[in-house]
């Protein structure tokens, strides 16, 4: 029987291969699909509706472990392989040099070779070094290592004295500024608008800033955001370029594209050109990055500049069991802003599994043993290392846990340290193997070995790998499990490809480094909660999360905390099957127990008010939303919630913005114009007296929402889409006595 609020699922033979899709879990070296049709197979209905959405714009609304990489790469390589996408015509962008290598080997394994999938600023540097000669002419200036010492040379320069903290955030505000196109001069006005806490006085960080980028030019360098901003302004400037890239990109993708910042847009605007060939993929829920400059609105409004879009949404999450689902909804459930808006609810096609687990400890070093006695509970119980992860809110909090699991005599490894190909044993390990493969015949060491692995095990023995793993942990320890990384990925590879000599193992591992495709290393991992986005383990342990810590302290107005909830949301759905959710009640041992759960648990967690309602909820349903050619074809949406549609043209609504006026931005306005004029005066007002912008009092569409609809009663204001309780305690009265003509006193509704 299907869970209470789920759906029945459909027969594994439609769509599943052994009833859970490779969203996920895939063949490590599959067989290339042998033909187009075959691209299609093991898709589920929504994914292969992304897959065949070839031509106009396409939106993907993708919750997470719903397949959106799959989703993405079978419609590039469908398109490929069907004849309608000319390979080297498709530019793949996303954020990371991992997701893009991943997404090259995915596409690589289906046939579509010769794709590009670059990260924005790899793409945007190729473009650069080409057209530099041509657009500035000389050779393009070199990219600085390190930032951090430039702006310590102009800290200098201005005789400002910033600590080491302090020249990180400075630098971090820089490169905000950059990616948000804000010239020094206009820091201040800016920083205050996105309500960002600025490390220093406003107007230094504008000095600094003025004197970082003179420093550059007096250097002849260009920073990493530089790259972007060259590459815009080059497009812009030179038409025949921009011409000469878009006769050769006609067909973009974009994945996480919620995380995108309004410099990456305006590149993708200059790609595009007047072209509609584009396909986004993205998640709202799962914006954590605001802090660089990301932000979801060109996600959420993407219908609304692309009216003719299909809308496809991704639900069904092949990743986590439905214990762990229904944790991530509670979560979203409680959110409140414009990304919750478009929360998407999601269906676990998962079978049934262990609920999350809630513990309290009296210290952050008991925390951390705790933690490191669960995982070998786990270890013991068959869970590879390599499956489990520790995922805190700060690098700081790592070393408790580094110690914690050293002294379990439990391997680890610490995410976002030195790449894998990048590590010396491994790069010494490749010279080996690829000394083997070109004079094999002369290597002692393989007199008496015939198959691969016995030959990479062979090999690699005389550069430290042994068949038992060290004792202990360390340095040591840490190579021995690259190399027994290297010699698991031999075993797959013959496993996968029987005959494959030791030349094609090395070319494979060209290929992986190149791409950035590591094998897996056996240790557990522990990461930072903004590091583990895109992954995924068996088991997950959620440490430190408590007020404070969850959302961090410094997270003050209502857009941080809402960010904050979202990182743990991400944080939930990294786990498979066991989850595991700790707080400590204070530092260290002996310390006041002042701390307490963070409020993001509340209501979800056992013993909490309100936590068995909200475990139950359940979820929503995916779709498709195709485009449409005049108001009234618009095409319904397969979902369980009423669509929110046009009270003039009845086309459904994807905007916030419309759904808040209950019509198109196009449709012609009833609005009261005088009773619009009056609100506009008393916004004006109270903003004055709280010494805030007018929009933190009412936005201007939800004035034109109350002047359109000229509600009576508190209850047919409160029918205005978007308007919380609190703004309704707050200024329902005021509103409702200017709709009906009445004078409002000064006195009233003082701070």
């Amino acid at each position: 029987m299907p869970a209470c609020g789920q759906p029945a699922r459909p027969s594994p033979a439609t769509w599943q291969h052994e009833r859970v899709t490779a969203a996920t879990h895939s063949t490590l070296f599959p067989q290339v699909p042998d033909s187009p049709d075959a691209v299609l197979e093991g898709l589920d209905p929504e994914q292969r509706e992304v897959a065949t959405a070839l031509h106009g714009p396409v939106c993907v609304l993708a919750g997470a472990g719903t397949g959106k990489t799959r989703a993405i790469t079978h419609r590039i390589a469908y398109g490929v392989r069907a004849g309608i996408l000319q390979p080297a015509s498709v530019l793949a962008v996303t954020f990371t040099a991992r997701a893009a290598g991943e997404m090259r080997g995915r596409l690589r394994q289906l046939g579509a070779a010769g794709v590009q999938a670059r990260t924005f600023h790899s793409a945007a540097l190729r473009q650069l070094q080409y057209f530099w000669p041509k657009a500035v002419g000389g050779s393009m200036p070199r990219i600085v290592d390190r930032k951090v010492q430039l702006v310590a040379d102009a800290a200098a320069a201005c005789r400002i004295r910033l600590d080491r903290n302090e020249l990180r955030d400075v630098t971090a505000e820089i490169e905000w500024s950059k990616v948000t196109q804000t010239v020094p001069g206009d820091y201040a006005l800016a920083a205050a608008k996105a309500g960002r806490e600025a490390p220093r006085d406003p107007a230094e960080i504008a000095q600094l800033y003025t004197v970082y980028e003179d420093l550059k030019r007096d250097r002849a360098v260009i920073d990493f955001e530089d790259v972007l901003l060259l590459t815009v302004a080059v497009l812009q400037d030179r038409q025949d370029i921009a011409e000469q890239v878009r006769s050769q990109y006609q067909h973009f993708v974009v994945d996480e594209y919620q995380d995108v910042s309004p410099l990456q847009q305006r590149l993708l605007e200059l790609w595009l050109g007047d072209r509609d060939s584009l396909c986004v993929v993205g998640d709202a829920s799962q914006t954590i990055y605001s802090f660089t400059g990301a932000t979801p609105d060109h996600l959420l409004d993407f219908r609304t500049r692309h009216p003719g879009a299909t809308v496809v949404k991704l639900v069904r999450d092949y990743r986590s069991t439905p214990q762990v689902v229904r944790l991530a909804n509670g979560l979203l459930a409680q959110a409140r802003g414009r990304a919750a808006d478009h929360r998407l609810e999601l269906i676990s096609q998962r079978d049934s599994g262990p609920e999350p687990v809630y513990t309290e400890y009296a210290d952050e070093p008991t925390e951390a043993e705790g933690a490191a006695r669960r995982i070998r509970d786990l270890l013991d119980a068959g869970v590879p290392a390599a499956e489990i992860a520790v995922l805190f809110r700060t690098n700081s909090q790592s070393e408790t846990y580094e110690q914690a699991l050293a002294d379990a005599g439990i391997p680890y490894q610490l995410r976002g340290a030195e790449r894998f190909f990048d590590r010396p044993e491994v790069r010494k390990a490749s010279v080996a193997l690829r000394g083997a493969a070109r004079f094999g015949a002369n290597d002692s060491l393989l007199d008496d070995v015939v198959d691969l692995p016995s030959q990479v095990r062979a090999v690699l023995s005389g550069e430290g790998w042994t068949s038992e793993p060290p004792a202990g942990s360390g340095a040591v320890r840490e190579r021995w499990e690259s190399l027994a990384a290297l010699v698991h990925l031999a075993q797959d590879f013959a496993a996968a490809k029987p005959g494959a000599t030791l030349a094609d193992l090395v070319a494979e591992l060209d290929e992986r480094a190149n791409a950035q495709h590591a094998p897996t290393v056996q240790g557990v991992t522990l990461a930072s909660l903004h590091s583990a986005k895109g992954l995924e383990w068996d088991a997950v342990f959620l440490v430190g999360v408590a007020e404070g810590m969850m959302p961090i302290s410094y997270a003050k107005t209502d857009e941080q905390v809402e960010e904050e909830r979202r990182l743990l949301y991400v944080g939930v759905t990294r786990a498979r099957r066991h989850l595991h959710v700790s707080w400590a009640l204070t530092r260290a041992p002996g310390g006041r127990p002042n701390r307490r759960p963070s409020r993001f648990l509340d209501g979800l967690r056992p013993g909490t008010a309100g936590a068995e309602g909200r475990a139950a909820a359940g979820g929503g349903a995916g779709g498709v939303e195709r485009g449409f050619t005049s108001r009234r074809e618009s095409a319904p949406r397969r979902t369980q919630r009423t669509p929110a549609r046009c009270r003039v043209c009845g086309r459904t609504l994807i905007d916030a913005g419309e759904m808040k006026l209950m019509r198109c931005e196009t449709c012609p306005s009833d609005m009261n114009e005088g009773l619009y004029d009056r609100l506009r005066d008393w916004r004006a007002e109270q903003a004055r007296r709280s010494g805030q912008p007018d929009f933190c009092v009412f936005t201007d569409r939800t004035l034109m929402a109350i002047a359109e609809a000229e509600p009576s009663s508190p209850h047919e204001l409160a029918r205005i889409p978007g308007l919380l309780k609190r703004k309704l305690d707050r200024y329902g009265a005021d509103v409702l006595a200017i709709c009906a003509g009445q004078e409002i006193e000064e006195s009233e509704n003082e701070d």
